[in-house]
């Protein structure tokens, strides 16, 4: 994995510097003057949809939680899946462990983070769905969306197996059949397989709770609407306004492709390729679709760093202190 991800890095720098010499750093640099410090007030902004994506997880929690305490995990987590070489699950990890910090138990703590993963995929399935409908909206032709139309409808299926395979205990069955064939019989195993049972219960009797479920995806999917505006401010700070269904379009299909390749660690030249791709659909020029991309990534760097230096004073603090 972690070969890969160097490839991936590799990889998406090379496409990142392509981009910027083809398209003129000079003329990038321009468009990124002419947005100023207004860029700046993107790092803000994010809070919103972060919390509403909050909101969503605090639904799955069996237990009591306060709303700043998960708002920094869910900070810390977005940070260390954006901006280090984790393929987009050590961010995960650290919030489950985070999360038993505020006294919330390991099975509780592990299955709220594991279907709210689930869930997200769900909601951001919901949200490209949307993207689509608005870019066959705008466009007006079947032909230049007629692929995603069938990227679509090829990832439902997808969808469905992963919620089946959690829902009936078949993907804990296979790993402790794995566990089993690997680690032979030991006090080590059979307690590794009673962990695993009870974290199955758990995930069961989570995903059988569907209104609780539907609440948590009508959150996420807020939340990800929400982040549209981010799209739509920066680009009109840069000079090339949009419609919010042009806005919301970007950024479900960009977002779409970062989930897709989530090896290539914080999207490098994912997300550039896929703002280039849409952005000329839409009549953007490949200048404002990267100049836009830059505009994310110092969102991302400003708004992660501190919680990544907050995540490091949290594991320099004393065992079992909370967070806030």
């Amino acid at each position: 994995m972690k070969t890969l991800a160097r490839i991936a890095l590799a990889l998406g720098l090379a496409v990142m510097v392509l981009l910027v010499i083809r398209e003129g750093a000079q003329s990038i640099a321009g468009l990124l003057r002419h947005a100023g410090w207004l860029l700046l007030l993107l790092v803000p902004l994010h809070a919103g949809p972060l919390l509403l994506d909050v909101m969503g997880w605090r639904v799955l929690i069996l237990g009591r939680t306060r709303i700043r305490a998960l708002f920094l995990i869910a900070s810390i987590r977005e940070a260390i899946n954006r901006l280090l070489p984790v393929a987009n699950v050590g961010g995960e990890l650290v919030g489950i462990h985070l999360l038993t910090r505020q006294g919330i138990s390991s099975t509780t703590a592990a299955t709220s983070v594991i279907v709210e993963t689930l869930l997200i995929l769900v909601a951001q399935y919901l949200f490209l769905t949307l993207g689509v409908a608005c870019l066959l909206h705008i466009t007006g032709s079947i032909k230049a969306t007629g692929a995603l139309l069938i990227a679509v409808a090829g990832g439902l299926p997808v969808i469905l197996l992963l919620i089946w395979l959690l829902r009936t205990g078949a993907f804990f069955r296979a790993i402790e059949r794995l566990a089993a064939r690997l680690l032979g019989s030991s006090d080590k195993t059979s307690s590794l397989m009673s962990k695993l049972a009870h974290l199955d219960s758990a995930i069961r009797e989570l995903t059988a709770a569907h209104g609780r479920l539907a609440r948590a995806i009508v959150w996420q999917l807020a939340g990800l609407i929400s982040g549209s505006s981010e799209t739509w401010l920066a680009l009109r700070w840069l000079g090339h306004p949009v419609s919010l269904a042009a806005a919301l379009a970007l950024e479900s299909l960009t977002l779409a492709a970062r989930s897709l390749v989530f090896v290539a660690p914080a999207g490098l030249g994912v997300q550039e390729a896929g703002l280039v791709g849409v952005g000329h659909v839409l009549g953007l020029g490949s200048d404002v679709a990267i100049a836009l991309s830059l505009a994310k990534r110092m969102r991302e760097i400003l708004f992660g760093l501190p919680a990544l230096a907050a995540w490091q004073w949290t594991t320099g603090a004393k065992s079992g202190a909370r967070i806030i």
